[in-house]
């Protein structure tokens, strides 16, 4: 089979395409380079373009597989999970701000954060996520606080023992790289124990690029050529990975996690 067109007009034509064959009887449609309405509802396709040009080579398999997802996530958000069976599940993700272009910001469950980011909530299910609405939180009997903690304190029971891998630069700068590729590699920078984890080994408060979901770059506050170069990797990431989130660093101190504009 042939690969996944590389120009972004042509990639959207053929996931309509695949869309209008597996979904016979649906309406869908192009709303821009990179969009489609389904049904009146908004998809974007740019998480899944750069997942694509990650792994050209497994493209086809890789939108199909998106495609069967987005079906299995709309059966489930059709018919919501009890708050006994979705408790344990509930997990948080930092997104960009830029999310709310596309969704309405008053009916996604969130918390507005630092960096031009919010933290969204989660069903965490076997093969997907579903997002969590204000009206499933509402029907719940809970708020927005409350979801909070649940999603926090699943996340730090979701893999206590997370590996850590040291890097040191020769000018003496340091790297802490968290990689499970879980989907939950960036918001660990929401546990509550990461000050305390990690300080010891970079040498005090330190800065945390999370560029795109599935990257935890714990860096060293010093020197600043060692700074310049993971900074121009973190801007290289944010452009190229699918589910980008911020260029910005976040500030990690014992009191707690600043945006670098905010810290500045």
């Amino acid at each position: 089979m042939s690969k996944m067109p590389r120009e972004p007009e042509a990639f959207s034509e053929v996931v309509l395409h695949l869309l209008e064959k597996r979904f016979p009887g649906h309406d869908v449609e192009l709303a821009g380079g990179m969009d489609l309405i389904i049904d009146g509802r908004h998809l974007a396709l740019a998480n899944l373009f750069r997942m694509v040009n990650c792994d050209p080579d497994n493209g086809f398999e890789i939108v199909n597989e998106f495609l069967h997802r987005i079906t299995e996530g709309d059966a489930v958000a059709a018919a919501p999970l009890p708050l006994s069976l979705a408790r344990a599940r509930i997990m948080p993700r930092i997104q960009p701000d830029s999310l709310f272009e596309h969704l309405d910001r008053e009916q996604v469950a969130h918390t507005p954060w630092v960096n031009g980011t919010s933290i969204v909530y989660v069903i965490d299910l076997p093969r997907m996520t579903v997002s969590i609405t204000l009206e499933q939180i509402i029907r719940w009997g809970l708020s927005i606080d409350e979801v909070e903690v649940l999603a926090r304190e699943n996340l730090s029971k979701y893999t206590p023992s997370v590996e850590v891998r040291l890097v040191e630069s020769e000018e003496g700068g340091r790297v802490a790289i968290l990689s499970v590729q879980d989907g939950y590699d960036a918001a660990r920078l929401l546990m509550e124990s990461l000050h305390g984890r990690l300080a010891p080994k970079l040498h005090g408060d330190f800065y945390v690029a999370a560029p795109a979901r599935d990257i935890f770059l714990a860096i060293s506050q010093g020197p600043d050529g060692f700074l310049q170069r993971v900074q121009s990797r973190v801007d290289r990431d944010y452009q190229r990975l699918p589910y980008p989130i911020t260029k910005d660093l976040f500030v990690v101190t014992q009191d707690g996690i600043a945006g670098t504009a905010t810290a500045a």
